[in-house]
């Protein structure tokens, strides 16, 4: 009967989906295997459920047309309709699959409904299509090959002309349409259990945190993100009496001295990580003047990003907010809330405020952030009013846009605090045509134009020294993010690496103020320590440490499993229970998870941060003006 044939089409056709997802998680797992460690059958197999969730959701409509019972389904016209629906709708998700492959480098995790919506990119991505379809060519030929062969294996079935088989035939087609409904909602939950399966539960199929990105497939991460409001639950661990007192994110700074109303001026780095300092490639170093820069300030050399994008570092440095969910802060639903930080306090003693950034207006969303966390004004490439430096992507090189922000420095009144952000060491790492071949290439894609980017911030303090208000300033630098691999991928590969850089404490006026200073330090953990070493008193409202603390505390959040740094320890939290435990300090490779450790006490504190942080986003208590006591 054609009804059989046409449920013997969909489950054909269903088979080779499966198929089409194990291999781009085997491709997936090729290209990018140094990221991962002891890759088994087991995280192949646990993919499988994760493929058929994926399916099962993105095909819901194909399901449906395939099993409804009516004889118009046979006619040629539906059949070619239907199979051409099938095709563009899982050409599309194959793609982001695809796109994954290489993603993956820059994120370190599936993407999700973002990458959909662009979100925070959205001005930046129809010129960045054509850079990375142009740096990935072959990636984008493989795509066209494999969708060439996957419409080539799309099953169908010739279809027989016959009578209905009467009421019968309709009973029995009717049992059948509702079976599929069913089976669209248990696979599509992922089976029987009470809660939908969630990204977190990736880590049951591997013994390593790091490995979920192989379990998972990006559909079904799509899928889990495209309600960003479900990233974040309340959380009711403890009463808000016990909460108050385990954990509360408002800082007492105590500091001896009146505060000193130095300039501020922070310098975010793209992709500096710690794996691209002391760098020798060609007999040179990578990074000559920011090598020399360390040892001019405080280095503190035990530090981690809070995030693994650009996106995310904005509001971790700025605002002492990290990122702890599935999208960044500034493309959460939370974005407007209303927030402290840097601006909250200087605003309140005089300080002119600007964030300056070389790319496209629009880009990542940092000048609509930068409203929303009170400077007084942006500069992007809108407002550039100098003649070249156009890289022809991004925005403006960092030679250029470093000297453009000194001549706006020059007319700002005292005492200002800046932001600037750097563009040029990021993907595809564009270099001014005057400068190439003169750096070394090193042995990675960006390695160039960190070097590149390394000769600009040079000039910038060269010419930066010129000025009346170089004395009388306090310059922060930060990575916004690692870039992965370098001299020692074993380590900058791992759950740690991955988030480890340098920061640094630097005032031209003090001299005693050298050394590095090895205390477990955040990006969110730069607020509290500069507004400290200025001689600030007073509350503020932080998500980093106490200065003085000697009990510390990294957060991050990745792949549905939140990563905390406590004191010697790296603990990877799913939200109910602790995964896994490194005593990190004396096993930086994480090689050997330890079960000697005070359980209780990490579970406290992980569990209170993740209240706090959860219940304040959502009930827009991020400052002091809004923090219940």
């Amino acid at each position: 009967m054609n009804y059989k044939l046409s449920i013997k089409q969909l489950l054909l056709r269903i088979l080779l989906l499966i198929f089409c997802y194990q291999l781009c998680r085997a491709i997936f797992y090729v290209f990018n295997f140094h990221f991962f460690k002891n890759i088994g059958l087991s995280e192949f197999l646990g993919g499988l459920r994760f493929d058929l969730a994926a399916i099962f959701l993105s095909n819901i409509l194909i399901i449906l047309l395939s099993t409804i019972p009516g004889k118009f389904k046979y006619n040629h016209t539906y059949q070619k309709s239907l199979k051409i629906l099938f095709f563009l709708i899982n050409a599309f998700f194959i793609g982001v699959n695809f796109i994954d492959i290489k993603y993956y480098i820059y994120t370190n995790k599936r993407s999700t409904y973002a990458l959909i919506t662009a979100s925070g990119m959205e001005g930046d991505i129809l010129r960045l299509i054509p850079v990375f379809l142009a740096q990935y060519w072959y990636m984008f030929l493989g795509y066209l090959v494999a969708m060439f062969c996957f419409w080539k294996f799309i099953p169908e079935i010739s279809y027989r002309q016959e009578k209905e088989n009467g009421w019968k035939g309709i009973f029995v087609s009717s049992l059948v349409f509702l079976l599929f409904i069913g089976l669209i909602i248990l696979l599509g939950r992922g089976g029987i259990q009470r809660a939908p399966i969630k990204t977190v539960d990736a880590i049951n199929y591997t013994d390593y945190p790091q490995n979920t990105a192989v379990v998972l497939n990006t559909t079904f991460t799509i899928f889990k993100t495209i309600n960003k409001k479900d990233n974040l639950k309340k959380k009711n661990y403890f009463t808000p009496q016990q909460l108050k007192n385990i954990y509360h994110p408002v800082i007492d700074i105590n500091s001896e001295g009146i505060f000193n109303k130095k300039n501020l001026v922070i310098i975010i780095l793209e992709s500096f990580g710690k794996e691209n300092i002391y760098q020798q490639f060609e007999s040179r170093k990578l990074t000559p003047f920011l090598d020399s820069l360390l040892t001019e300030g405080r280095y503190y050399t035990n530090a981690f990003a809070n995030g693994l994008k650009s996106i995310d570092a904005v509001p971790s440095v700025i605002t002492s907010i990290p990122c702890l969910m599935e999208v960044s802060y500034i493309s959460s639903p939370y974005s407007f809330n209303q927030i402290d930080g840097f601006n909250a306090v200087l605003k309140k003693e005089g300080y002119n405020t600007s964030f300056f950034h070389g790319a496209f207006n629009g880009s990542q969303n940092f000048n609509e952030f930068a409203r929303i966390s009170g400077y007084d004004n942006y500069y992007g490439k809108n407002e550039y009013t100098e003649k070249g430096g156009y890289d022809g992507v991004w925005g403006i090189f960092d030679e250029e846009f470093l000297q453009f922000t000194l001549k706006k420095f020059n007319t700002f009144k005292q005492p200002f605090f800046s932001t600037i952000f750097t563009v040029s060491s990021h993907s595809p790492y564009t270099i001014p045509e005057q400068y190439k071949n003169k750096f070394p290439k090193g042995n990675r894609d960006i390695h160039e134009s960190i070097a590149y980017s390394d000769f600009a911030l040079r000039k910038f303090f060269e010419n930066a020294k010129k000025q009346e208000w170089y004395t009388n300033t306090v310059f922060v630098l930060t990575p916004d993010h690692t870039s992965r691999g370098g001299a020692k991928p074993e380590y900058f590969l791992t759950e740690i690496g991955n988030y480890s850089i340098p920061i640094l404490l630097f005032d031209p006026s003090n001299s005693k103020l050298k050394g590095t200073e090895n205390k477990l330090m955040g990006q969110i953990d730069i607020y509290p320590e500069v507004l400290n070493y200025l001689g600030y008193k007073g509350q503020i409202f932080s998500f980093g440490n106490p200065v003085e603390s000697k009990d510390r505390v990294v957060a991050n959040f990745n792949e549905g499993i939140y990563r905390f740094l406590i004191n010697q320890y790296y603990v990877a939290f799913d939200g109910k229970k602790i995964l896994r435990v490194y005593d990190y300090t004396k096993d930086s490779l994480l090689q050997h998870s330890i079960s000697n450790y005070p359980k209780e006490n990490l579970e406290l504190k992980i569990k209170s941060y993740i209240q706090q942080y959860n219940n304040r986003l959502i009930d827009n208590e991020l400052s002091l003006v809004k923090s219940k006591d």
